[in-house]
């Protein structure tokens, strides 16, 4: 109940009279003692019960204290329903209300939308059928997966992959294989194990410049300047998938032709292969019939593509454009995105927010609102960590790496700006310009010396691989940053136990009083009692040398 200054006495007669007239009994005890109470809060606060006298309504609880409700007297049904709108930072706090709220916000679903709207689904460590996801629930992996995002910021090591003669155009991580597939100007598609940082299969010279690579568990893609596709389907009977070196008699390498200008990106899904070109188109395949399905035609080169769901976004000149795959329809475009051609672009899981990076440096964040049938674009934040050129994007939550032509890779941490919305679970960001300017963050880490014009990286699995004119490959490990971060972990956890153990002790030497304090701490710890009578009888010897 609300109280304000000042209190008339008529008010409370007036409660008397309405809590007489009403429907519900009481005893004059507890109405002495309400009325008791009210009278005490007079002298500093004053309620509106004129209004609620007039409306005729049972008042609230507080006005009654011998009717008390909570939550927690709500239908778990209903309780869950409410969580919904909470993101995971307030949904951990209500956890910690009492078991009751924690046992409902552990096993709530909502965890599962939390991890998949960041990550994606979990890479399962154990082989398949081996209860992976049920030995740890949907809130552990969320909050294990946010503890590992936070590595980047510690320590690594630097891992180089030499077998290219020339520049290294483009790089792929397939972190559910462990693999990493990389090729250049030498016209040679490498794989490399991640774990070992060793060169696993290399593929015959496909006769031109491979500029872009993507692949999935089930299909190795590879585009040329020559304007084809070329591909490797998986073999399961390899430990690797993919049969570069053709041990394997199967009929599993063919290419796609339809281009007519250098192939400069490609991406996957379980459906389709997106191909961009020079030829200033845009062409989506199916995977099953091997056939294009849909060209997409743009006005100047195209430098990037990523699709989401049924659009894609694809980059030519300064522009950006985002398409509905199924009928070619273009949605929404960005004209004059940045000065200059736009080389690199990157997407949120999610498919929300879009980073651009191109030859004026600069790094442009936007935000695709989907309320309508035409989506609408929105610049929430831009970024100049470089000097040169951005020729390559990739982000994984929260971070957003970024490779430039200075010879530098920047780490930008997003978090700040993907604030959470009731309607989309911490997919929105707020519109107010004030305030993202305010969260808008300079990059945490700038990794250089290492030459110039870096032109593709990629990140995941506790690594960043990137590839540029030098010829080789260069992993950076975090995995070391993981580990010391897990012991820091552990030891804070001994640290917080024994100083609950002490405060317990404390306590109870408090409650048996001033006479039992000495009996008690020397049960606890007899080692510190004999210590201190050793030290009093030396003491007392050293005094008696002395007179």
């Amino acid at each position: 109940m609300a109280f304000e200054c000042q209190e008339s006495i008529e008010d409370l007669k007036n409660l008397t009279k309405f809590s007489e007239s009403s429907d519900f009994s009481s005893n004059p005890a507890t109405e002495h003692s309400e009325a008791s109470g009210l009278a005490l809060d007079c002298n500093t606060k004053k309620c509106s019960i004129s209004n609620f006298c007039g409306s005729k309504q049972l008042p609230p609880n507080d006005v009654f204290p011998n009717v008390r409700r909570s939550i927690t007297d709500l239908p778990q049904a209903l309780i869950s329903e409410n969580f919904i709108c909470l993101d995971p930072k307030e949904l951990g706090i209500v956890s910690c209300v009492s078991s009751t709220l924690h046992n409902i916000a552990s096993e709530h679903h909502v965890w599962k939308e939390f991890y998949c709207q960041r990550w994606g689904l979990p890479i399962a460590s154990a082989p398949l059928g081996a209860g992976f996801l049920d030995e740890k629930s949907w809130k552990e992996l969320f909050v294990e997966r946010e503890f590992r995002s936070k590595i980047f910021l510690g320590r690594y090591n630097i891992d180089v992959l030499y077998g290219h003669t020339e520049a290294v155009r483009t790089v792929f991580l397939l972190a559910s294989a462990k693999l990493i597939f990389t090729a250049g100007y030498d016209s040679v598609v490498r794989m490399w194990d991640m774990e070992e940082g060793l060169s696993i299969a290399s593929s015959r010279t496909l006769g031109c410049t491979i500029r872009a690579i993507a692949a999935d568990t089930k299909l190795l893609v590879a585009g040329g300047t020559d304007g084809f596709i070329h591909c490797w389907k998986a073999v399961e009977s390899l430990q690797h998938l993919f049969d570069l070196k053709k041990v394997v008699k199967q009929n599993t390498e063919f290419r796609l032709w339809e281009h007519e200008g250098p192939i400069t990106s490609l991406a996957l899904d379980l459906t389709r292969i997106y191909s961009g070109s020079w030829d200033l188109t845009v062409r989506v395949w199916d995977r099953s019939l091997l056939k294009c399905i849909q060209v997409l035609q743009h006005g100047d080169w195209v430098w990037g593509l990523v699709p989401h769901d049924t659009t894609v976004v694809s980059t030519s000149g300064s522009d950006v454009f985002v398409w509905e795959t199924h009928s070619g329809t273009l949605l929404n475009v960005i004209h004059n995105a940045r000065v200059g051609n736009t080389y690199a672009l990157a997407r949120s899981r999610t498919g929300d927010f879009l980073f651009t990076g191109g030859e004026d440096g600069a790094i442009h964040m936007f935000e695709i609102i989907s309320e309508s049938e035409e989506p609408s674009v929105v610049q929430v934040a831009t970024w100049i960590p470089h000097s040169g050129a951005v020729y390559s994007l990739a982000f994984e939550f929260p971070w957003l790496v970024s490779a430039s032509s200075d010879g530098k890779l920047a780490l930008i941490d997003v978090r700040k700006l993907l604030r959470a919305t009731r309607r989309s679970f911490g997919k929105r960001v707020s519109r107010n310009k004030e305030t993202d300017r305010k969260n808008v963050e300079p990059p945490q880490i700038l990794l250089n010396g290492f030459g110039c014009n870096l032109f593709s990286v990629c990140i995941g699995a506790n690594r960043i691989v990137c590839g540029g004119e030098e010829g080789v490959v260069r992993v950076w490990n975090f995995s070391e940053a993981l580990e010391i971060e897990q012991r820091v972990r552990a030891l804070r956890g001994i640290c917080l136990e024994k100083r609950m153990r002490r405060r317990r002790l404390q306590l109870e030497m408090n409650c048996n009083g001033q006479t039992d304090q000495c009996s008690v701490a020397a049960k606890k710890n007899p080692v510190n009692g004999d210590r201190n009578g050793v030290w009093h009888s030396k003491r007392s010897i050293s005094s008696k040398v002395k007179t």
